[in-house]
């Protein structure tokens, strides 16, 4: 397992394992329970962090991962609850703030109202019980830069603040809205990492956004490499096993100029040991390269990578 250095110190695993737990149809537990209370801070689902879960992160530690990446606060409290049980104290954890990001606040104003941010970090190191966040993950959508010409400066001088303070160790830059957003935010220099939607429909980022954020010094983190579950469907339609179609494509993304790393959900320790497999072999063979000719020219695929394209250029 490769180790990829941070920029101003701190490393990241190049298999990012993601938190989310499944419901038996695949679907991730509480998002698709109660979305609401899913995302509403404070609001902790019960039977995070069992049993199976353990034996994912511990085959995950024994493997060599060292960077786990969680969302909502159900996998917060049992990803820094796991970690304790299981003595993990090098891992690098990246979350983030609850309520703020992408399309749950209106121009994502409570980012930069004075102390909201800071008092949002305390409160998830004090739920995950870690000394800090290693990384903070900040998604934002251009209707925040649209409607505040000001705004990156003021998100940058919060988060160098929180820095300062040793409550945060480096901030990732996200985004939902396309190649405009995530070249503001690199720009702006306060971030260390972009994560960015990267599969089989959507490398439009390796026209500018990440030779602009290698540029810069910044670690590029691809997510969604499944097209959230989407790649599956296309599969089965194509009569192609999952199980090929996931290690090809994930195999794929890795080839590729500029990624860092990827973040990968498992479901259990099987899905896990699958993604280790591939990173271990990550040459396309034969079989990966038929089964990518197959999903590049399924239909769904070109209309899919198409639309993904018009949205990430606007």
């Amino acid at each position: 397992m490769h180790v990829i250095d941070l920029p101003n110190g701190g490393s990241l695993s190049e298999l990012i394992l993601g938190g989310h737990e499944y419901l038996p149809d695949g679907r991730s537990r509480a998002f698709n329970e109660d979305m609401a209370r899913a995302v509403t801070p404070g609001v902790v689902f019960p039977g995070f962090g069992g049993p199976g879960r353990l034996a994912v992160l511990r085959r995950a530690l024994d493997a060599g991962v060292r960077a786990f990446d969680v969302t909502i606060d159900s996998e917060k409290e049992a990803l820094g609850r796991n970690l304790r049980q299981l003595g993990a104290r090098d891992a690098t954890v990246q979350t983030r703030p609850e309520g703020m990001l992408y399309g749950y606040d209106p121009a994502n104003r409570k980012l930069v109202t004075p102390g909201l941010l800071r008092a949002e970090v305390r409160r998830i190191i004090d739920m995950m019980q870690v000394p800090r966040i290693d990384i903070l993950n900040i998604g934002i959508l251009r209707d925040a830069l649209d409607a505040d010409a000001d705004y990156l400066s003021r998100l940058a001088d919060i988060l160098g603040g929180l820095k300062q303070e040793g409550l945060i160790a480096h901030a990732a830059a996200d985004s939902f809205s396309g190649a405009r957003c995530y070249l503001a935010m690199i720009a702006c220099g306060a971030f260390d990492s972009i994560n960015i939607n990267f599969n089989l429909a959507d490398d439009h980022a390796l026209d500018e956004v990440i030779p602009a954020a290698r540029a810069r010094g910044m670690r590029v983190v691809a997510r969604e490499i499944y097209l959230k579950g989407e790649l599956f469907r296309i599969a089965r339609d194509l009569g192609l096993p999952a199980a090929g179609a996931a290690r090809a494509a994930y195999k794929w993304v890795l080839s590729l100029t500029g990624i860092d790393a990827c973040i990968l959900g498992a479901q259990d320790e099987a899905q896990l040991q699958a993604s280790l497999d591939a990173l271990a072999s990550r040459r396309l063979d034969s079989d990966d390269l038929n089964t990518l000719d197959r999903l590049f020219a399924a239909p769904a695929l070109r209309t899919l990578r198409e639309t993904n394209r018009a949205r990430f250029i606007l």
